[in-house]
């Protein structure tokens, strides 16, 4: 009896062993976060295979527990995608590693000041905005022509001031401009509104007459007639002239034996509106060569291509009674002078070397950017300097730099500018544009 008591015993006290190693440990609910309770008490790790305890609050804050290089962040979103993890299957460690970033919570930004919603004025800075429909509605065939108003704020005031201290701000649409800044910067903005919403608000003319002359000797004996105009870029000039001494100028010039004319389209533009005139043709040459790409031995010429020529930009900006007018001015000039023939080696499929010829373009390229201011009832004259320009043999975008003058091929080119008053009286008067032309306006010949 007493043995089999023991043995009774026994197998009471293994099954209750047993039993008590299968019941699931309880992990109690947490009051923050998104932790629920869970039944697994351990998952296998996708990668090495060791054991992972379950993702809970007291086991994922242990240190040692998860294999190095595994290691999850016990943050909520951590666990959702260690769960997650579980539920698809194995992962590469790739993925994990990218899966562990993302989970990663983004640091909040610094703030200061709060959500008061009140702008700071600490050197004085008012709110003002600027009823400029007046403008905009007259406008036609341009998209957003308010742009042309900040571009002009910009120009007068600098960008620095509106993205350093003090604090301002600059916004616009079709019907109000908004700034925000010192009463000085205020009076600034003001007269640059002024000048669009009070200016002219029909398209107006500005003609451009070109002539190239072989020799800058033009200037010796006209220099008295011109006034010198500052200038940052460097090898160009420029000079105002009254109207009536560029008629007595172009005279003179036209007498000379290496002068050429060329006659230019005028432009139609609004108040500060901008104005292109370009003139670009592609050039192509060898610039390489590559192995044929269909297999057999050998290779073919890799062509490249420029776009040779001019690009002219003005923005006129003028006075409400239109006697001065603001100009910017951008200017590309790219030419190719002559394209350099350089003789290269490539190898043959029989071992042999086969002789080609590559191209190098001996490039002529220069940069005006400036901004003119003049008086309407004068001409203002630049001159690029003496440039060099294509032979005789060829004709380019740049062919106005191309009389015959000798050997050396070269010319002066003049550039005069010229305010003609309002569209409809150029047209009444004969004087006609091809160029910048708003719909419904007609034109003829320059």
């Amino acid at each position: 009896m007493v043995k089999r008591t023991i043995g009774a015993l026994g197998i009471i006290l293994i099954l209750g062993t047993s039993a008590t190693a299968q019941v699931p440990t309880q992990v109690p609910a947490q009051t923050q976060g998104n932790w629920r309770p869970t039944s697994k008490p351990a998952a296998t790790s996708p990668t090495t295979g060791t054991s992972v305890p379950a993702a809970t609050p007291s086991s994922t804050a242990q240190a040692g527990q998860v294999p190095a290089g595994n290691r999850i962040s016990s943050s909520p979103a951590s666990v959702r995608a260690a769960s997650a993890n579980r539920e698809t299957g194995p992962t590469s460690n790739a993925t994990l590693g990218a899966q562990k970033v993302r989970s990663q919570p983004t640091a909040a930004v610094p703030m200061r000041g709060g959500n008061s919603g009140v702008l700071p004025r600490d050197q004085g800075q008012v709110w003002r905005q600027y009823d400029i429909s007046t403008y905009t509605s007259t406008v036609q065939g341009i998209e957003a022509p308010e742009h042309a108003i900040t571009d002009w704020i910009l120009r007068e005031t600098g960008r620095d001031v509106w993205f350093s201290e003090p604090l301002g701000l600059l916004s616009t649409n079709k019907k109000v401009l908004t700034a925000y800044h010192t009463p000085e910067m205020q009076e600034i903005v003001a007269d640059v509104v002024g000048r669009f919403v009070n200016g002219p608000q029909e398209p107006r003319v500005i003609g451009l007459h070109l002539v190239a002359i072989g020799s800058p000797s033009w200037r010796t004996s006209v220099m008295h007639m011109l006034r010198p105009v500052p200038v940052q870029s460097p090898g160009i000039n420029a000079w105002l002239i009254s109207k009536e001494n560029a008629a007595v100028l172009m005279a003179q010039l036209r007498n000379r034996a290496d002068f050429k004319e060329h006659s230019a389209p005028n432009l139609v533009v609004y108040n500060g509106q901008t104005q292109t005139v370009s003139q670009l043709r592609p050039r192509t040459f060898v610039r390489s060569y590559r192995v044929r790409g269909n297999g057999w031995a050998g290779f073919e010429p890799e062509v490249g291509q420029l776009q040779e020529g001019f690009t002219l930009q003005i923005s006129p900006l003028f006075s409400p009674d239109e006697k001065t007018i603001d100009a910017v001015l951008k200017c590309n000039v790219d030419n190719i002078e002559r394209l350099v023939n350089v003789n290269i080696d490539l190898p043959s499929a029989a071992g042999q070397v086969q002789r080609a010829q590559i191209q190098i373009p001996q490039m002529l390229t220069w940069r005006l950017h400036e901004r003119f201011r003049w008086p309407s009832d004068q001409i203002l004259i630049l001159s690029c300097g003496v440039v060099p320009s294509p032979g005789p043999e060829r004709s380019s975008a740049l062919s106005f730099l191309s009389p015959v003058l000798g050997p050396s091929n070269r010319a002066d080119a003049l550039l005069f500018i010229d305010y003609r008053g309002k569209a409809n009286q150029a047209l009444l008067s004969g004087q006609t544009t091809t160029v910048g032309l708003p719909p419904g306006t007609q034109g003829a010949r320059y």
